[in-house]
């Protein structure tokens, strides 16, 4: 009986050449796509501070107020919502509204920020500042 190896790869070359083609098909994609690669566009967190964005532009007398004490204003309020985040957590439902909590950096302070805004954008697509504390 003759032994027959020619032809069989053991457990560890299988491995190496698994993880070079790993490596060199990330390396592909990445050369490909770029930084469309990481696009999270489609993520809730994503979605919400970009409907936020374009839709923040008024703010209840309340947070009228705390924008002045601050000093800011609702256009410095809107561009920080970019690197913001989103807690969920914190984000209460009432009805038909949504009150969003998100945790920004406006004018180099740490912000948390209450928008409101209604669950159907389609009623109404209009964002409200509700509230501006420090963090």
């Amino acid at each position: 009986m003759r032994s027959c190896t020619h032809g069989h790869m053991d457990l560890k070359r299988r491995l190496q050449l698994y993880l070079i083609g790993l490596i060199l098909g990330g390396l592909m994609a990445w050369g490909f796509f770029g930084n469309r690669l990481s696009n999270t566009a489609w993520m809730p967190e994503d979605r919400i501070k970009l409907r936020l964005k374009s839709t923040l532009l008024k703010a209840h007398p309340t947070a009228e107020a705390q924008m002045a004490q601050w000093p800011t204003d609702l256009n410095a309020v809107r561009a920080s919502i970019d690197s913001a985040e989103v807690l969920f957590n914190d984000t209460r439902r009432s009805g038909d509204s949504l009150y969003y909590s998100i945790q920004a950096s406006i004018a180099g302070r740490k912000a948390l920020l209450t928008v409101l805004a209604l669950r159907d954008y389609r009623a109404d697509s209009t964002a409200t500042l509700w509230e501006l504390k420090g963090r």
